[in-house]
């Protein structure tokens, strides 16, 4: 595969390769990766509503709507990043299932959404250390499904942030330079 391109892995777009631009602090999640997700995603990924913050190449928002995601909000702050995102929802004729938001997540994620989300794709540039604030920000505003699902990725030899009390680590995995997780958000019943 040619640089800057993504592949999707499995569903109604399987094997489609779209491209993305380059940009500082983008690494798309790898097919190996995003597998393991997918497989540790298996059965909740239908019908759900997705949220992709930091979306950068889209890889991980765009292979849920192909596996039957309900809705897909991907947010990504570069004008001509969200322009490409765009473009590749239109050539996967997903339009009425996914939205591109341009803006900053953290200022975003401050005003509660009309739905919240089942899952939530959480990768944002690793220099910037904003996971910490993401996942605060998500609990505080009611961006979470009752028992949410959100995958986390970030440098490997950093520790892992301090999480909301409810979010219970659910799966974990290590490639190359990035350990990703997943948690399950619960409700005290």
């Amino acid at each position: 595969m040619s640089a800057n391109q993504v592949r999707i892995i499995a569903g109604r777009h399987r094997g489609r390769r779209l491209h993305f631009l380059p940009g500082r602090g983008l690494r798309p999640t790898p097919d190996r990766v995003r597998e393991t997700v997918f497989n540790w995603l298996q059965g909740e990924v239908s019908g759900a509503r997705c949220l992709d913050l930091f979306a950068g190449s889209g890889a991980l928002g765009l292979e849920a709507l192909s596996r039957g995601a309900g809705h897909l909000c991907a947010v990504e702050q570069n004008r001509l990043a969200a322009q490409r995102l765009r473009d590749n929802i239109a050539q996967l004729h997903e339009e009425s299932a996914a939205e591109v938001v341009q803006v900053d997540a953290l200022r975003l994620l401050k005003i509660p959404p009309e739905a919240p989300f089942d899952i939530v794709f959480l990768d944002p540039p690793f220099a910037d250390a904003l996971l910490p604030a993401v996942c605060g920000l998500l609990e505080q505003h009611s961006w979470l499904a009752s028992e949410a699902l959100l995958y986390l990725e970030q440098d490997a030899s950093h520790p892992w942030p301090v999480l909301p009390a409810n979010w219970i680590p659910y799966r974990e995995g290590l490639a190359g330079q990035s350990k990703h997780r997943l948690v399950r958000r619960s409700i005290p019943g």
